[in-house]
């Protein structure tokens, strides 16, 4: 039978291993594998079981897990939406490869409903923008997510119609256009639509909201009406009038100049009508619906987008002050690859590109420029259809004439899945018999990829945001 003078040095000895084992154990235990091994202090040992203080320390460990897991959660979410952001097929190209480039656009859509302001996106583009696509789907998803509503510019006389407002007008105007057939001015006084209509006596012009399937709900009110004109002197004068809201009062102007007329309606409604009476060149007639984001769709039939340095630059200047503008985009290229047989022509018309670049940083240097290249084109080449040649050059040439002058590039050549992607779209139903123009159901995926790659931008954004509250909490 063992002594007990034997069992007392036993316990003794492990008492004291115990005892070392609690001096020296590291405190934040040992990792062995996934597992990780904890011994208590000698204070825990000598405490015994929990108090009141022990608690807290529990909760307080406990809330400090929760956060570590919260904002390594944030960051997992701001590395994933940077990675789509920065690769996925659709991501946008920017100057110096800035992923914020669009940051300060985001924060003043963001803030637009609280500040009580109409943010205007101007999408200039040739054919494949008309009836308002492309641009429809843009304004569907932006003003889904930042507020505001109504179809945007309208010219004084539609000469294309559109899926998202009928218009009518009297037209006893005088048309001038910058491009194509119309007339020219030789003080080259456009517009912000590259053109003008010039009135001496009266007019009227309404709108109604579109009854069209293609139609966009929230293009189908109006609550707010801006009408941008030139007062060519004497007395100008412009009243609104709807069957819901009944007449306003009439505006008027004895000052010559770029100025904007601005009705805000008690209540939104479906149709307005505009009496105008002077001698004024009329820009453009905005139909929106309360704070938030507009897109106005500016589509110039036949353009390759190198026109609008030839639009005065005070005039445009003195236009885009009136209005807060904080996106302009150039959707162009398709117009100009007829013309192109050489990397020669390709190197020409991006110079053209860079001056027509440069020319609307001058004119609104608050904005942010987009430029979108042109689609795939195919056409019949050695007896079977392929894409134009070039076009790739092409696409190369735009991307840097944006990226290397301070605005970004969006390559919808790419997206389609380059070359002679068209002929696979086309057998789809997605795009025409000429191999050119899109569908409305080709125009309506276009438009939804495009929205989708600001989508992930600003869930980047708001991702990083969220990440930056809660590292300054701790």
């Amino acid at each position: 039978m063992m002594k007990t003078y034997k069992i007392l040095i036993f316990i003794l000895v492990l008492f004291a291993a115990f005892a070392a084992l609690a001096v020296f154990f590291p405190e934040d235990g040992v990792k062995v594998g996934e597992v990780t091994f904890r011994f208590p202090s000698v204070e825990e040992i000598l405490a015994g079981g929990s108090d009141d203080n022990d608690s807290l320390k529990i909760a307080e460990i406990a809330t400090i897990r929760e956060r570590d897991s919260l904002l390594t959660t944030l960051k997992d979410t701001v590395a994933f939406y940077e990675t789509v952001v920065s690769t996925q097929e659709g991501r946008f190209y920017f100057p110096d490869d800035d992923i914020h480039f669009f940051y300060d656009l985001y924060k003043m859509f963001s803030s637009a409903k609280a500040q009580n302001r109409i943010v205007r996106i101007l999408h200039y583009g040739d054919s494949q923008i008309e009836m308002d696509r492309i641009s429809s789907n843009l304004r569907e998803y932006l003003q889904g997510r930042f507020g505001g509503g109504g179809p945007g510019l309208m010219p004084a006389i539609q000469t294309i119609p559109s899926v998202s407002v009928y218009q009518r007008s009297t037209e006893n105007y005088t048309a001038y256009m910058v491009y194509g057939d119309g007339a020219r001015t030789h003080d080259r006084s456009y517009g912000i639509m590259a053109k003008s209509y010039r009135m001496n006596g009266a007019n009227t012009f309404s709108a109604t909201a579109s009854s069209n399937p293609l139609a966009k709900e929230g293009v189908k009110a109006f609550s707010d009406v801006t009408l941008l004109f030139v007062n060519k002197g004497g007395r100008f004068s412009a009243t609104l009038s709807s069957r819901k809201a009944g007449y306003s009062e009439p505006q008027q102007s004895d000052v010559k100049g770029v100025q904007t007329f601005s009705w805000h309606l008690d209540s939104a409604v479906k149709n307005f009508s505009i009496s105008l009476s002077g001698n004024a060149d009329i820009y453009g007639i905005f139909a929106d619906n309360g704070a938030g984001v507009s897109v106005d769709n500016i589509p110039l039939r036949g353009c390759s987008g190198t026109i609008f340095t030839q639009i005065n630059d005070s005039l445009m200047r003195q236009s885009l002050q009136q209005l807060d503008v904080g996106l302009i985009i150039l959707q162009f290229g398709g117009n100009f690859m007829p013309c192109i047989y050489s990397q020669k022509a390709v190197d020409s018309y991006k110079e053209k590109i860079v001056s027509q670049i440069q020319y609307f940083k001058r004119a609104c240097p608050s904005a942010k420029i987009l430029f979108i290249g042109p689609s795939d084109m195919a056409k019949m080449v050695k007896g079977h259809m392929d894409s134009y040649p070039f076009l790739e050059e092409t696409v190369q040439a735009l991307k840097e004439a944006a990226v290397e002058n301070g605005a970004a590039f969006w390559d919808m050549f790419s997206v389609m899945g380059g070359r002679q992607s068209m002929i696979a779209w086309h057998n789809n139903g997605l795009a025409g018999a000429d191999y050119i123009h899109f569908t409305p159901k080709g125009a309506e995926k276009i438009g939804n990829i495009l929205s989708d790659s600001f989508g992930a931008l600003f869930d980047f954004y708001d991702a990083e945001a969220a990440l930056k509250r809660e590292s300054e909490d701790f």
